[in-house]
């Protein structure tokens, strides 16, 4: 189980804490709705050496301890990169959204992708809204990463969630337990999926131009070193 503290923003611009004990998550992957757009995402990770997924979307089962709003996260080696999704979350309030990041590892992504995606930590902010006040204009929102390689800044990804599968849709096909959370899905990365060393950070953004607001969460790496 994990324990996580949110803060939840309303649409009026209120805010409440929420608690949250997490046993259950989920990424969703290969979640986009168009072909071409998860063909080039099939691509970029083909050039890493991962194989093509049996079926679209895919659901991978993980350990819910691996979530994490710390700002420094531990990673083996300098391998990993992360990837800016919508994080859906079964709170005893109702279901949230934020904003986080399947970290993942990259070299071992080639010949196990579940095994690559449960050895890293699974960043989260601790801002969050509420889903329903977003429901209603959930293609409207929009993604973005910026990576921040020894200090320069960089866009790394940005798009609309239009170009993904719906929230609707995913919890359609994945039901959430009361006590769950599932990433939704991420968008194509500009300039190739990089590797993050020592010190690298990702910056991550959820906005609602609707509503216009912004969830964000930042965090930097530090790689251990691989010892032979």
């Amino acid at each position: 189980m994990q324990q996580l503290s949110f803060n939840v923003l309303d649409r009026s611009g209120n805010s409440y804490a929420e608690r949250v004990d997490l046993n259950h998550l989920t990424i969703a992957g290969w979640a986009g709705r168009d072909q071409a757009a998860i063909e080039h995402h099939i691509a970029e990770l083909a050039e890493l050496g991962v194989k093509r997924p049996s079926t679209t979307p895919c659901f991978y089962r993980l350990g819910s301890e691996l979530l994490t709003q710390a700002g420094q996260v531990d990673v083996i080696g300098v391998k990993s990169s992360g990837e800016a999704e919508c994080v859906l979350v079964n709170a005893p309030t109702g279901l949230l959204v934020t904003v986080g990041s399947d970290h993942t590892d990259r070299e071992v992504e080639a010949y196990g992708v579940t095994v690559s995606k449960q050895i890293c930590p699974k960043p989260v902010a601790r801002d969050a809204w509420r889903f329903d006040d977003v429901a209603g204009h959930w293609d409207q929102l929009e993604l973005r990463a910026y990576a921040v390689p020894h200090g320069e800044r960089r866009v790394y990804q940005q798009g609309s969630v239009a170009s993904l599968l719906p929230a609707a849709d995913l919890l359609a096909r994945a039901p959430l337990a009361p006590d769950a959370a599932m990433f939704c899905g991420t968008l194509a990365v500009q300039g190739g999926i990089a590797g993050m060393a020592d010190g690298d950070a990702l910056e991550l953004e959820l906005h609602d131009p609707v509503l216009n607001r912004t969830l964000r969460h930042a965090y930097r790496v530090r790689a251990l070193p691989i010892v032979e």
